[in-house]
């Protein structure tokens, strides 16, 4: 995803939001990422807290992720905290566009950031989750593959499965998926693509796999209550034995953040969905499935 709205909306916005701006290096090479500390967080110096990494979209920055999702409100309201990334180039490793064992050193990024906070924040280790959009989202199902350990549940938002993700897949222990996917996303496409991404509905059952889960306990609740958007829910998911995977189609909906204010960069975008606070789904989702 491209951008050239965020740019005013960044410049405005700065000024209030207080998330504080860090810098690691790996592998020689200078990386930064923004950490947005809950309102609750100094009150509750004995606490540890929740953490959740949110991954911007090809071609957006780590502030425009943060403005477009809205998180830190959600993160004020339940109390975690939020660190948002940035990609080389506005870009995430995902096996296609790049290559998967030679390019961006992504999962190392991760794991230092990981370290780094560690040190320097109270953070609750069975609750470190990960989101993400488009770009970002397809790669929180490389760290699901590769960190199974160290996450506690992902959820992608428009970033179905990696072709190679797949291909170099192990068979990971279990971690709680859910996939986030509009039928009219016209970027990435709901029936996926050849040499590159799986559809939704593969995305889905690739992780019942992993995790041991029998597709015909599946189930599957339709929203449509707003009548006004031109969109509605089917929401599929199978739980058992502590780890979940969801599977939430927007019909209707486009290459977006459900509930976010929508927004025009030139691209075909598609529909906003109004039926879901994208990020109350989230937090409901992560704070259910935190490690045992």
């Amino acid at each position: 995803m491209k951008t050239l709205f965020f740019f005013f909306l960044t410049l405005c916005a700065m000024g209030t939001v207080k998330a504080q701006i860090k810098g690691i290096t790996v592998e020689d090479q200078q990386r930064r990422y923004l950490v947005y500390l809950p309102k609750s967080y100094h009150e509750n110096p004995e606490q540890s807290f929740p953490l959740v990494f949110n991954f911007h979209g090809g071609g957006m920055t780590a502030a425009e992720q943060m403005f477009y999702t809205g998180m830190n409100k959600t993160a004020d309201k339940y109390g975690f905290i939020v660190v948002y990334p940035t990609g080389i180039n506005k870009d995430w490793n995902v096996g296609f566009d790049m290559s998967y064992q030679h390019g961006h050193r992504d999962v190392e990024f991760v794991q230092e950031m990981l370290t780094s906070l560690k040190k320097e924040y109270s953070i609750d280790e069975k609750a470190i989750f990960a989101c993400g959009l488009s770009r970002g989202g397809f790669f929180t199902h490389r760290l699901a593959s590769e960190l199974p350990d160290t996450f506690s549940a992902i959820a992608s938002i428009s970033g179905p499965l990696p072709d190679s993700v797949q291909f170099f897949h192990q068979q990971a222990n279990p971690i709680s998926v859910m996939q986030v996917q509009g039928t009219e996303d016209k970027i990435v496409n709901w029936e996926g693509k050849p040499i590159a991404y799986a559809s939704a509905y593969e995305t889905f059952h690739f992780w019942l796999r992993n995790n041991g889960l029998n597709p015909k306990e599946a189930i599957s609740r339709v929203f449509d209550k707003n009548q006004e958007d031109s969109t509605s829910l089917e929401w599929i998911q199978v739980q058992e034995n502590g780890v979940s995977v969801h599977l939430l189609s927007i019909t209707g909906g486009g290459h977006t953040w459900p509930g976010a204010d929508p927004f025009n960069i030139g691209f075909p975008l598609g529909k906003t969905t109004k039926e879901m606070d994208m990020n109350e789904v989230l937090w409901d989702f992560f704070r259910k499935n935190r490690k045992p």
